[in-house]
């Protein structure tokens, strides 16, 4: 005969909470994920030419009718900081922007032609970590889903408890390699990359830390559901005790 049961509530509440943090680190990898915003800074180039009667600081005016020729430009690169003028950029996982200099909008490139050609590898690696990370979680949610919803067998509630806790610790050990390789491809992508995208300076964004925002609630949804497991199992072994203890009294059946 099994032993009596935990109380429904209390173990619903326990799994509604580990559902909810893997929720939120979903919700949170598959926003960074799609995001331009791991990485933000600003570039420091030259100020283009005015052209026709365009004036303004963000342009350089010329009286001599050879304006673009060699000594002009030349002269730009002697003046100092003043003929320079940054621009805002941001970069993700997938394309890099950078706002345009006396025009709307921004110009976007892949970041992964931007990687250099020995590096790229550790990208793809990256990519395919974040997405193996996206599908796990999606697999803990659903599992969690069932085990909320599922009231026929608390034995059987428990073998969907201790899978969903294997593959959320899984996820959370890839988004965190995932994470801490995009991390290095940029860093060299800095050190390395295009002369014309290498930032001026440049910090994490917001996506970077919603990221790690992400694997932070990953990890509290699988610590929370192996507690949840484990709690159960405790509560059952004690359940048991009593019980055989009860049977001893009851049938005066000798101590070893």
């Amino acid at each position: 005969k099994m032993p009596p049961s935990i109380p429904e509530a209390d173990r619903r509440h326990r799994a509604s909470a580990a559902f909810s943090l893997s929720f939120l680190s979903l919700v949170f990898s598959i926003t960074a994920f799609s995001s331009s915003y791991w990485c933000e800074g600003t570039r420091k180039v030259a100020k283009p030419f005015c052209k026709g009667d365009s004036k303004g600081e963000l342009c350089i005016r010329f009286n001599s009718a050879d304006g673009n020729g060699s000594q002009a430009v030349q002269y730009i690169w002697e003046t100092g900081d003043d003929k320079f003028v940054e621009k805002k950029f941001h970069a993700g996982i997938w394309y890099s922007c950078e706002e345009m200099i006396n025009e709307e909008g921004e110009k976007c490139r892949s970041f992964i032609s931007l990687t250099p050609a020995s590096d790229r590898g550790v990208l793809w690696l990256s990519i395919v970590a974040e997405l193996l990370y996206l599908v796990l979680l999606l697999t803990g949610n659903i599992l969690m889903s069932v085990e909320i919803c599922y009231y026929s067998s608390v034995i059987d509630g428990l073998k969907i408890n201790a899978f969903s806790a294997v593959v959320t610790v899984l996820a959370g050990l890839l988004g965190m390699v995932a994470h801490m390789m995009y991390t290095t491809v940029f860093q060299m992508t800095v050190n390395l990359g295009p002369e014309d995208w290498r930032p001026h300076t440049w910090d994490y964004g917001w996506s970077y830390g919603l990221a790690w925002t992400s694997f932070a609630c990953c990890m509290a949804a699988a610590v929370t559901t192996i507690n949840k497991y484990t709690k159960t199992i405790l509560e059952f072994k004690h359940k048991r005790k009593k019980l055989e203890r009860s049977f001893r009294i009851q049938y005066k059946f000798p101590e070893h």
